[in-house]
């Protein structure tokens, strides 16, 4: 594949699909036509002589060709923004790290490590997004993230079955704890039992792949009301300090819940854990990023 009949453009919309994962998402991302976004791959995979991307009905994948060409499209649209800086006499970024973060790390750990690494590497510039653990790790394939912070349940997958696997590094793991209000008769002194959950009011909201209601205490035996839904922790804790019903926190999360609010230990069934991951492609990271996954790993532990 000769890159020099490829225009920027089609390297720039295949790089937003492969982070986007559907053609529509990446359309909306540029402002551009969805047919507009099709054109340029067509034309990206005409010069490659092969399919860059799996149509599925639930977006796209890159195919294993589509993989070569996008590590190859990162280093090119990377020399040339590079070069645009440099003429336009702007500092280089060599000093910067990109971090990703799934919603509840930003409550803590982020903020707390990118204040640390302020403190002790003040020439270090940390740029941040929240996302969903696919949009995160599209991402970081998509190398516009160098780390992502994601939030791991049992059985512990990986965040993807694509090659080469992602490096990830588990910084925490917590308990899930039950989030109540302070006047709910639930709230007294002491574990809750599981058995108590029956009945109860829930504030939940549907997880990255749409299936588990993440806010329910797992493994209920029985049709859980959800009297809301929201995908915000914090709109999901003012909701309990409002007496509107119980949501799940993990225990990270403890220090950091809004008055009215009680967070407990549950006992009774299967101990249900919450890992925190740190996750970037495989390779010796720049070294920017190496700082800032020391400070998190120290955040972490703290």
């Amino acid at each position: 594949m000769d890159f020099g009949d490829v225009s920027l453009v089609a390297l720039r919309v295949f790089r937003e699909v492969a982070e986007r994962g559907t053609l529509t998402a990446a359309a909306a991302a540029l402002g551009y036509t969805q047919s507009a976004v099709s054109r340029q791959i067509a034309s990206l995979e005409r010069v490659a002589g092969t399919p860059v991307l799996e149509r599925r009905p639930d977006g796209v994948r890159l195919t294993a060709a589509g993989t070569i060409v996008l590590r190859r499209a990162i280093a090119v649209l990377g020399e040339i923004d590079a070069a645009g800086r440099e003429l336009a006499g702007l500092p280089a970024e060599a000093g910067a790290v990109r971090l990703g973060w799934f919603p509840s790390a930003g409550a803590v750990l982020v903020p707390r490590a990118v204040a640390e690494l302020r403190r002790t590497h003040p020439g270090v510039t940390v740029i941040t997004r929240e996302g969903t653990t696919p949009v995160l790790v599209r991402a970081l394939r998509a190398g516009t993230l160098d780390l992502a912070v994601l939030g791991s349940v049992p059985p512990f997958r990986p965040p993807d079955a694509e090659t080469p696997a992602l490096r990830l590094e588990t910084l925490a793991e917590r308990t899930l704890r039950l989030a109540v209000p302070a006047g709910h008769p639930l709230a007294g002194a002491g574990p809750v039992d599981v058995a108590d959950l029956r009945g109860q009011r829930w504030i939940a909201g549907p997880s990255a792949g749409e299936e588990t209601l993440m806010g329910v205490w797992p493994g209920l035996d029985e049709r859980p009301e959800i009297a809301h839904t929201a995908r915000d922790w914090l709109a999901k804790l003012s909701l309990v300090a409002a007496g509107c019903g119980l949501t799940t926190v993990p225990a990270s999360l403890a220090g950091a819940v809004p008055p009215g609010v009680r967070v407990l230990e549950v006992r009774g069934g299967p101990a249900e854990r919450r890992r925190v991951v740190l996750a970037r492609l495989p390779g010796p990271p720049a070294e920017p990023a190496a700082l800032l996954a020391e400070v998190l790993r120290r955040t972490a532990a703290g």
